[in-house]
């Protein structure tokens, strides 16, 4: 994987974030990818409880938010982004991705460091 790759698999992510269904992640996520969603939690495993997790996490396609990225390192199959997201109702999250990927440039692993300010 490169930083081209993993630029476009974070924009194929944004968009399948605001996409209806979950049809898009099987483009994004082995079949039996591990998706950590914070530190501490459960990872989710499989594809179809990833999506299952994934519907219950947005309001819907139409959810209103911002998000940019950077990414900070690539080596190898494994992949470290900075993002920020700022969401239509005033939430705002700064996360840290780390993606492990295969070779056809799916994600086999994914965690997520999501941080927000307090409250």
């Amino acid at each position: 994987m490169d930083r081209t790759g993993v630029r476009a698999w974070i924009d194929d992510y944004e968009r399948a974030w605001r996409a209806p269904g979950t049809e898009p992640l099987a483009a994004l996520f082995t079949a039996d990818a591990s998706y950590l969603p914070a530190p501490y939690r459960e990872p989710v495993v499989g594809l179809r409880d990833i999506c299952e997790m994934w519907e219950a996490e947005r309001e819907g396609p139409d959810e209103e938010f911002q998000m940019t990225s950077e990414i900070v390192a690539v080596d190898g199959d494994v992949a470290v982004a900075r993002l920020e997201v700022r969401y239509g109702n005033g939430e705002q999250f700064r996360d840290l991705w780390i993606m492990t990927f295969t070779g056809d440039g799916r994600c086999t692993a994914f965690e997520e460091w999501p941080y927000s300010p307090p409250t």
